[in-house]
């Protein structure tokens, strides 16, 4: 059986390792981005199962990322998390008319990751 895989997408190093601890602990491949346009280059070449996803980053943000994956062939296939600080009730309307799955608030721990990649049927 092959493993499901995540993909971690957040500018923060120290939230990526936090986020990857919890997630490979659910039993997951991890790999990890910094930005959308690294992310969206990775989906181009292996699509991943999971995608954790913050709003705010350089380069390229979450909401363009995750527009952008969702028009990739197959880019309709990984079930997206928001995971970010943003609170607004649009903005997060706005992430789940984009195709995100769910969403996630920061700061977040083991117990809240696992039941949101519960409620989306990943795990």
């Amino acid at each position: 059986m092959t493993p499901r895989t995540c993909l971690i997408v957040d500018d923060s190093r120290i939230i990526r390792k936090v986020a990857r601890r919890i997630v490979e602990g659910l039993g997951f491949e991890v790999d990890e981005a910094a930005d959308g346009a690294e992310a969206l280059t990775f989906c181009a070449a292996v699509m991943p199962d999971v995608v954790l996803l913050d709003w705010s980053m350089p380069v390229m943000d979450g909401l363009t990322f995750l527009r952008r994956l969702r028009d990739l062939p197959g880019g309709d296939r990984p079930k997206v998390l928001f995971c970010t600080i943003e609170t607004r009730a649009e903005r997060i309307a706005e992430a789940l008319s984009a195709g995100a799955d769910d969403y996630v608030m920061k700061p977040f721990d083991g117990e809240i990751l696992s039941s949101k990649f519960a409620e989306v049927g990943a795990v």
